[in-house]
């Protein structure tokens, strides 16, 4: 954790706790990171899903193409707070408002992912116009990935069978223009299997328009650039992917080719911070009981691995008696929730972790508070701060507050 950080947290009041605190500095220095790794003809679009916190949001829009949202909560969100940047509109279930309410906003680019959506779109069209790639389900064996949208049977997608019928329609209602292809098939990849996949699908997609006779301006490749829990400090090889990606493209000197990564992009600028409240000794294991729990960071449920954490030592003792504590030995840090599901991480060395000691996760800035389960058992939302540059100027907030 980085001094300013650091300095922060241990300012934060007990009525304070859990706290997310968002480090937009680094942020700041990562997307650019990102862009300037990125070849020519390369669009960078950021996943509203990983996080939609509106500072992390107007933070990025300096840096990114655009946003892709995912429904019409998150398409209303980000026109209200950032009303120029260009949004893409994708996900497998859009309703005909959700589709009514994207024309009405002019989004550039509608991923349709059937030949029914596309039907329903053409009946709101009126006498717009309106941009779309049709996101096709690629039948090719992925191997072992962390999480596979196609490539298999999948909600995600079109069947290539299906490509022709949705080019007939397109072809018969020149209100609609077919920019490209979406095939977004896979996440958690590193650099080099993110290339090679990556290969694979624009291959097929020149293939594909060249045997419809279709004129092919855009492919997106989706995100899904891996993050590694395990290991905080390997992040993915942007600069590595940059190249590789500009040798490729000059096999495709027509196409562009847009990503929208989410989770890689933030989650290393976000905390989650608590306190510990127990320490309890059950049939020979230690188990921290902390302040919050995974209805604030679903993220390790989610995923099913141990949150990386930092323990922030709190000397101050006001009790009477001796502070329960763990020392030289392995710990499974708990939640407030009555599940044994409630674990941020299982059995992790600690050299001491004491009741009252805080304890701060890492890797909390992506798909982390925004897919928790809030209202479970009701518990206190968590405060939400932010530091603004270099001097580490601070805004605080609870969620409602800073969702507005």
């Amino acid at each position: 954790m980085r001094p300013v950080l650091l300095d922060h947290v241990g300012r934060l009041t007990d009525d304070d706790l859990p706290a997310y605190v968002y480090d937009l500095p680094a942020l700041h220095e990562h997307v650019h990171a990102i862009r300037a790794a990125l070849p020519e003809r390369v669009e960078l679009l950021y996943a509203v899903k990983a996080n939609s916190d509106p500072r992390i949001l107007r933070a990025l829009a300096a840096h990114v193409d655009g946003f892709e949202v995912a429904s019409g909560g998150e398409l209303s969100h980000v026109r209200g707070l950032v009303p120029d940047t260009p949004l893409a509109f994708g996900g497998p279930g859009k309703t005909q408002t959700e589709l009514g309410q994207a024309l009405e906003a002019g989004v550039e680019r509608l991923h349709i992912e059937s030949e029914h959506e596309l039907r329903l779109l053409a009946t709101l069209l009126g006498d717009r116009s309106v941009d779309v790639l049709l996101r096709v389900n690629l039948p090719i064996d992925l191997g072992h990935v962390a999480l596979a949208m196609g490539g298999h049977p999948s909600p995600f997608g079109m069947d290539p069978a299906q490509l022709d019928g949705c080019r007939e329609l397109i072809a018969s209602d020149p209100r609609i223009r077919l920019r490209g292809l979406h095939l977004h098939l896979a996440s958690g990849l590193q650099a080099q299997a993110q290339l090679a996949l990556s290969d694979k699908i624009l291959t097929w997609a020149e293939g594909c328009a060249h045997d419809c006779g279709v004129d092919l301006a855009e492919v997106n490749v989706g995100g899904g650039m891996g993050v590694d829990y395990t290991h905080p400090q390997k992040v993915f090889d942007w600069s590595a992917f940059g190249a590789g990606l500009a040798r490729i493209l000059t096999r495709h000197p027509r196409l562009t080719l847009r990503i929208e990564p989410g989770r890689s992009v933030t989650a290393y600028c976000g905390w989650y911070v608590t306190e510990v409240l127990d320490i309890k000794f059950n049939r020979g294991e230690a188990f921290a009981v902390l302040r919050g729990g995974t209805h604030h960071l679903r993220t390790p449920a989610a995923k099913q691995h141990d949150q990386p954490f930092e323990v922030i030592p709190e000397d101050v003792w006001p009790r009477p008696w001796d502070r329960p504590e763990a020392r030289d030995e392995p710990v499974t840090l708990v939640g407030q929730l009555c599940t044994p599901k409630d674990v941020l991480a299982r059995r992790v060395m600690v050299e001491r972790l004491r009741v009252g000691d805080r304890v701060a996760f890492a890797m909390a800035g992506a798909y982390a508070w925004n897919i928790s389960h809030h209202a479970f058992l009701l518990h206190p939302h968590p405060t939400f701060h932010h530091l603004d540059d270099a001097e580490a100027s601070v805004t605080s907030g609870t969620y409602a507050r800073q969702m507005s």
